[in-house]
């Protein structure tokens, strides 16, 4: 039976595990962190997330896991609004979405959806890729080594198997000059509520803090700022020394999110980034995700182009013949980049400004970005808007071209 390696057990990764498996691929996924990743934002329903769940059987289970939202709101830092967009706005497609859940429910959802034809190797990852004649040699960190039909680097923009295939992070990645933190935070009887609204208090100087609704007991904070470099990313301390010497100046509840971030099991910090490869496979090695095409958070399309990217891999798989006949895997991983990259590159484009609006650097750009939030929103934008949101790849869904199966296989 042929075997593919997955490494990374994120959204992309998982999601191929699930369909791959369903299609009769043994699967193992390799994943660096010692168990599933806990943390991340909220994600939404809208577009490709939710086409490719229901054909996964999976929507129904996502759709119970909903946090509850009323909208986005610009703070000052007396938590006066300075502008608002409920969830209604633009006819339910606007900045925030009715139906949204953690990222890491949604990650738990499709792990568990995974069989038996599917193991999971916690703790591990390739330090090595060697091509033979039918596949592909990989050496483990742990010094064991293993042949696979396939191998699918799924393990985001900071990915080991693009650094091993095709080189250093520095050559794709395109700094947007922004860093973001973000964690959770537990809530204590003196904690504000927020009433289903994600909120962000903007300061002069490209910085952000945001909270948003979470687990029932939980607010979702991130804290965004103006560079393209940071700490090393096991050097703990030195990121909270950064992020109490940046935001130590600014007001709302500022001042409780830095000293919660301290003790948050989930805490990240990375910066916005998009990966730019011109190339995503070689031989019987493709990247997937964030490893091949990073639009960045500030697409505010992560989730759906991994999920639509899992899929696509799996039909292009599927119509290629693979499992049962994998001699034409390097032509099926062709004719997925063909696909998606079209997708992916649409997605790359950001909006005019998208980078100013989400941390303005004067106290000027603040109140112009709360106007434009409002002018969006008047009877005269409609129509444009309605244009831009029909064009966007949250207005669209697209069928795979070959589905794999979807349902548990028989």
């Amino acid at each position: 039976m042929a075997h593919a390696l997955v490494v990374g057990a994120g959204i992309a990764g998982d999601t191929l595990a699930l369909l791959m498996e369903r299609d009769g691929w043994t699967v193992t996924v390799a994943e660096i962190a010692p168990a599933l990743r806990a943390g991340g934002q909220t994600v939404d329903l809208r577009g490709d997330s939710r086409e490719v769940l229901q054909r996964a059987g999976l929507l129904q289970q996502a759709l119970n896991c909903l946090v509850p939202q009323r909208g986005a709101a610009w703070i000052d830092a007396r938590e006066r609004r300075l502008a608002e967009m409920p969830v209604e706005a633009f006819d339910g497609r606007g900045y925030v979405s009715r139906e949204e859940l953690l990222r890491t429910d949604l990650a738990r959802i499709i792990h568990e959806a995974t069989g038996p034809g599917v193991t999971h190797r916690f703790g591990e990852t390739v330090k090595a890729l060697q091509d033979t004649e039918t596949g592909v040699l990989a050496h483990f960190r742990s010094g064991t080594q293993e042949k696979f039909d396939l191998v699918v680097g799924a393990d985001g923009a900071h990915s080991t198997v693009r650094t091993l295939r095709f080189g250093p992070e520095e050559t794709y990645r395109k700094p947007l000059g922004l860093a973001h933190a973000w964690f959770t935070l537990t809530e204590r009887p003196e904690t504000p509520p927020l009433d289903g609204w994600f909120l962000t208090h903007n300061a002069p100087g490209r910085r952000a803090v945001e909270a948003r609704p979470g687990h029932p007991g939980h607010q979702e904070v991130g804290l965004t700022f103006a560079t393209d470099t940071l700490p090393p990313r096991h050097d703990r301390q030195a990121q909270h020394t950064l992020l109490e010497r940046t935001f130590a100046d600014v007001g709302w509840r500022t001042a409780e999110f830095l000293a919660a971030a301290r003790h948050a099991d989930d805490f990240a910090l990375d910066t916005f980034d998009q990966i730019h490869t011109p190339r995503w496979s070689t031989g019987r090695i493709v990247l997937l995700g964030d490893s091949a095409w990073c639009a960045s958070p500030l697409s505010g399309l992560g989730t759906a182009l991994a999920l639509r990217g899992a899929a696509e891999l799996a039909a292009a798989l599927h119509a290629a013949g693979a499992p049962h006949d994998t001699s034409r895997t390097p032509a099926a991983l062709t004719a997925f980049e063909q696909t998606m990259r079209p997708r992916t590159t649409s997605a790359q484009q950001l909006l005019p400004g998208r980078v100013a609006s989400m941390a303005p650097k004067s106290a000027l750009g603040i109140r112009i970005n709360a106007l434009a939030m409002r002018a969006l929103q008047s009877k005269a934008a409609r129509p444009l808007i309605r244009k831009v949101l029909a064009d966007s790849e949250h207005g669209r869904t697209t069928t795979p071209t070959a589905e794999p199966r979807t349902s548990p296989a028989t």
